[in-house]
């Protein structure tokens, strides 16, 4: 099951290991996996961590972030905005909107995004930060990863109507735990998911 190979880091960090190795949102990295793909949603400081970043880089690792974000980085950094897409290491990546509409935080004006990812087949939907806005209503995803903690993003009870919509196979909670949000919202989550739902513990 790809859910297996979806690990979280704590917050809303991401490892995925496959035949390549994909990370998302990176931050207080604790794994020692060298990335082929680092996937940055926006330039908030904790999914945009240069540090964090140049740990789990390699030579040939590809960036994909941003424009707003771009500069803070160096490599081989490529950047999308809403709807538009590559593929880097032969996984397919699609950008998608993240922002919020009942607070400030994460203005849609600002172009910063969730993903797809395709791993093993499998399509792979990391939200980024963000509400449950009207283009999930089109997603198609096999496993979705989204934040549950409120306040800057979907509380437990907006990010189980979202998946509801998407109907996947399976669901992650992040975005609590650090910060924000606690085990009570991963569990809420859950109860409230038509789906199954995986609560990862930090890797």
């Amino acid at each position: 099951m790809i859910a297996d190979k979806i690990f979280w880091l704590g917050h809303s960090s991401i490892l995925i290991r496959s035949d390549k190795t994909v990370y998302i949102d990176p931050w207080k990295v604790r794994t020692k996996d060298k990335a082929d793909l680092i996937l940055i949603s926006h330039s908030h400081g904790d999914h945009l961590s240069p540090g964090d970043v140049k740990q789990i880089r390699k030579d040939d690792t590809v960036i994909v972030t941003t424009a707003d974000a771009a500069p803070r980085l160096s490599g081989d950094i490529r950047v999308l905005k809403p709807g538009e897409n590559l593929t880097a290491h032969g996984i397919p990546v699609e950008a998608l909107p993240a922002y919020n509409t009942n607070k400030a935080f994460h203005p849609r004006a600002n172009d910063w995004i969730g993903f797809i990812v395709t791993v093993e087949g499998k399509r792979i939907y990391y939200a980024g930060d963000t509400d449950c806005i009207p283009e999930m209503e089109t997603i198609r995803a096999d496993v979705v990863i989204f934040p549950v903690g409120g306040t800057y993003t979907m509380t437990a009870a907006e990010a189980a109507k979202a998946v509801n919509i998407i109907k996947p196979e399976a669901a992650i909670p992040i975005h609590w735990g650090d910060i924000v949000g606690s085990a009570a919202d991963a569990r809420t989550f859950q109860e409230l998911c038509k789906v199954p739902v995986v609560i990862k513990k930090p890797l």
